[in-house]
């Protein structure tokens, strides 16, 4: 793997689960990776402990290379009920979601960030499901709030095939918006093999995430998160991928599972350095 990649690696913030953005900085030192891709919900949510965060990563020559936001009332338990709460789909958490999605706008404007990423929830596959029209509807609305502070916007993958987003996309013919592509998720919603979308969705390609998974054995169950290069994504072919797509964006580290999160980290950048 090329050397220069260790320029474009960056930590997931939440995946550290700071409670302050002194934490998140011991977390980052210990990583030894000076760039990130901050959680902007808790600037929103809690400014008097997180509205330091910036200044203090600028302090650090910490890197903030894009943000995420999050949407009130997703239910991860089952992939059933993600389905049925996740993302800017359900009507009943859209009139917050919108009142949130606006302040986060906001506030990434004033980071001047180049990227921010969010689940938008389950695509429908057909267009004549009413979901369709409402989704392209809400996420062109999403995307302008951005667009007007000149930042892109990334779906997280996985909650559709590759295919389905893909059509979506070119739908939605927004030119701020792209995909954040994370081949573990692909796994976990059982949405086809990662390589391959990787390559259906190459055109959209706005940034990725390193993370790792094992598929279910039991259907309608979540398969497994587990450290980058324990799981079943071929990262050897994830590279060559990026590199034959001439994909040169941020791949951000992000672990969801366990207990040992900076370690976790730890490894997996040692891991894909070492490839």
């Amino acid at each position: 793997m090329p050397a220069h990649l260790a320029s474009r690696l960056a930590v997931c913030s939440w995946s550290l689960h700071p409670a302050t953005p002194q934490q998140l900085l011991q977390d980052l030192e210990s990583i030894g990776i000076p760039r990130i891709q901050l959680a902007l919900d808790p600037l929103r949510s809690n400014p008097d402990v997180w509205r330091s965060a910036p200044m203090l990563l600028a302090q650090r020559d910490i890197e903030v290379v894009a943000g995420m936001f999050g949407t009130v009332g997703e239910d991860y338990s089952t992939p059933e009920t993600i389905k049925r709460t996740g993302g800017v789909v359900p009507d009943a958490t859209w009139e917050q979601n919108c009142r949130n999605i606006q302040q986060v706008a906001r506030i990434a404007g004033q980071l001047a960030l180049p990227l921010v990423t969010f689940h938008a929830g389950f695509l429908p596959h057909e267009e004549s499901d009413p979901d369709y029209s409402k989704l392209l509807d809400r996420i062109s609305r999403i995307a302008e709030l951005f667009g007007e502070q000149g930042i892109a916007l990334g779906f997280e993958t996985g909650q559709e095939t590759a295919e389905t987003l893909r059509a979506f996309l070119e739908k939605l013919d927004c030119a701020n918006v792209g995909v954040n592509f994370d081949p573990a998720n692909m796994i976990l919603y059982e949405k086809g093999d990662p390589i391959a979308a990787l390559r259906v969705l190459a055109p959209f390609l706005r940034s990725c995430h390193l993370k790792d998974a094992t598929a279910t054995k039991v259907p309608g169950t979540w398969g497994d998160e587990v450290v980058v290069g324990t799981g079943q994504v071929d990262w050897r072919a994830f590279f060559r991928t990026l590199d034959e797509v001439k994909f040169k964006g941020h791949l951000s580290i992000e672990r969801e599972a366990g207990t040992t999160r900076v370690a976790d980290i730890v490894n997996a950048k040692e891991f894909v350095l070492g490839l």
